[in-house]
């Protein structure tokens, strides 16, 4: 196989990432405000996603180390969609607080898999040496889908209520888990989607704690970590204090802030993806760091529609540098050792304490003092990543 895919194995990718958007994201956006009108505390609409992240946190590597095993690439990502089915239907059915907790667990296990899955069968089509261009591209159409995804989950939400926004974060599953079905099988090299040399049939993979000893990787899942334990619950909490305020309806707002963001992302993966070519991913992530605090300052001193374009304009740039980059050095860091999903899978577990710890802390924290101190204290996790990123600078610049 070339660097360069035929046309019958690109095109389901590239639908697959545009419809496997609802899988990573789900329902996440607009559970919190469907929570908060249904009567629920901010504390507790923070607990129960909390729980949601943490399973999918402890699942992540063992999942990336499954992928890497498997035969069937194709496998991982139905999973994902029918766990995605799944959480849209439990939570329309009841809001009691396991049941809500229950469809958080199954749209987090379809999130900790659907990365290293399509990771792993970019690798296997693509290769080493054609996966920066084909994962830049990739990622345009995952941000392009959560675009239109948002726009029309806002839209059905302002006609027809929360049951048309999970219904078609269902549909969005269904069709992504048609769409890798479309990708031939035997265009997927085994060997090449874990990352095992191309050039020696014969290398081994790696044992599972030679992840533990790869400084690179360690620190960047702690630079991710600390990102996201500030970033993760600026957005929910950002239209939570909108919709408290009176200043928005929560489907139209919420899916306002994804789709703003969504678009920034589909540009600035692309302008990641060539930058990427030309040196390495270093620079990328540190400047995707530098766009948590800006959002925590401005988030203190403006609320409702008037700040939502400043923010998700920032987030998107933050987010859609992070969308390529990371994959894309944990591919180069680790190529050669056949562990590169499971080396995905890993980054995405440390990565996800931060994110998964982000809304209980978030919630309790503007319970407490309010929304607008609570958005300064989540921007400074951006500067401990700056903080981080800089002081091991050497060890991650050669990726």
């Amino acid at each position: 196989m070339t660097s360069r895919p035929s046309t019958s194995r690109i095109w389901p990718l590239f639908a697959l990432n545009f419809f496997m958007a609802d899988m990573q994201s789900g329902i996440g956006p607009f559970v919190g405000v469907f929570l908060q009108e249904r009567g629920w505390a901010t504390g507790l609409i923070g607990t129960a996603l909390t729980i949601g992240n943490v399973a999918g946190m402890l699942v992540t590597t063992p999942i990336g180390g499954f992928i890497d095993s498997s035969r069937n690439k194709r496998l991982w990502v139905v999973i994902p969609g029918i766990c995605v089915v799944t959480a849209s239907a439990i939570i329309l059915i009841s809001q009691n607080f396991w049941a809500v907790t229950f469809s958080q667990v199954a749209q987090s296990l379809a999130s900790a898999a659907i990365v290293p899955a399509v990771t792993g069968i970019t690798l296997g089509i693509a290769k080493q040496k054609g996966f920066n261009a084909l994962n830049g591209r990739n990622q345009a159409y995952n941000h392009a889908g959560n675009m239109v995804g948002a726009a029309l989950s806002g839209y059905l939400g302002y006609k027809y209520g929360y049951f048309a926004v999970f219904a078609l974060a269902a549909v969005f599953g269904a069709i992504a888990i048609a769409c890798v079905m479309m990708i031939p099988a035997k265009a997927i090299d085994d060997r090449a989607s874990r990352g095992c040399k191309e050039d020696d049939p014969d290398s081994a993979p790696d044992a599972f704690t030679m992840l533990l000893k790869h400084r690179a990787l360690l620190v960047l899942a702690l630079a991710l970590a600390l990102f996201h334990l500030g970033n993760a619950a600026i957005v929910p909490l950002y239209g939570l204090a909108a919709v408290a305020e009176g200043q928005a309806n929560g489907p139209t707002f919420v899916a306002t802030t994804v789709v703003i963001a969504q678009g920034v992302m589909i540009v600035t993966s692309l302008i990641a993806m060539k930058a990427a070519s030309k040196r390495n991913y270093w620079p990328i992530i540190l400047v995707s760091f530098m766009f948590l605090p800006i959002r925590g300052v401005l988030a203190f001193f403006v609320t409702g529609w008037w700040g939502v374009v400043p923010m998700q304009v920032l987030d998107g740039i933050g987010t859609g540098l992070q969308t390529v980059a990371v994959p894309g050095m944990v591919a180069r860091s680790l190529n050669g050792t056949g562990r590169i999903n499971l080396g995905q899978g890993a980054v995405i577990t440390v990565q996800g304490v931060g994110a998964s710890l982000s809304p209980a802390l978030g919630g309790w924290i503007a319970q407490w003092i309010g929304y607008g101190p609570t958005f300064l204290l989540l921007g400074c996790f951006g500067l401990a990543s700056i903080a981080l990123w800089l002081a091991f600078g050497a060890t991650v610049k050669k990726y």
